[in-house]
């Protein structure tokens, strides 16, 4: 894998983020943006902080590979409503790892972003 970093002038758009990965790595990232886009027609989606991000009415979620990991950034009220089905996940007062030695958990993913959504909607 290529290291990533916010500065970095070949990761211009979320396609070149997912190109520079193979594998399941890839497949991951794909099918998490998938999910995202198909959430709202107005979500859009850009390279910020090195992250796939991920923008409707301001930054709805982030995600990032990492060599054990995926992290996925929904934001701090996200993390702390759906703490007691993320138990079984290294998580921080805004990120979840989710490891590559476990499958993906799409439906809680697809829950929180959903949850983002409204949080975002309502400003």
């Amino acid at each position: 894998m290529t290291e990533r970093t916010p500065e970095s002038p070949t990761i211009k758009t979320v396609s070149d983020y997912i190109a520079q990965y193979d594998g399941e790595t890839k497949e991951r990232l794909e099918k998490l943006r998938a999910l995202v886009l198909a959430s709202n027609p107005d979500i859009t989606e850009k390279i910020s902080w090195g992250m796939m991000t991920f923008v409707l009415r301001g930054n709805l979620v982030h995600f990032a590979a990492a060599k054990h990991h995926i992290g996925f950034h929904p934001a701090p009220s996200a993390i702390e409503t759906f703490a007691d089905r993320l138990t079984e996940y290294k998580c921080s007062k805004g990120t979840v790892q989710l490891p590559y030695t476990k499958p993906v958990p799409y439906t809680l993913i697809q829950e929180m972003v959903n949850f983002r959504i409204q949080e975002n909607l309502a400003k």
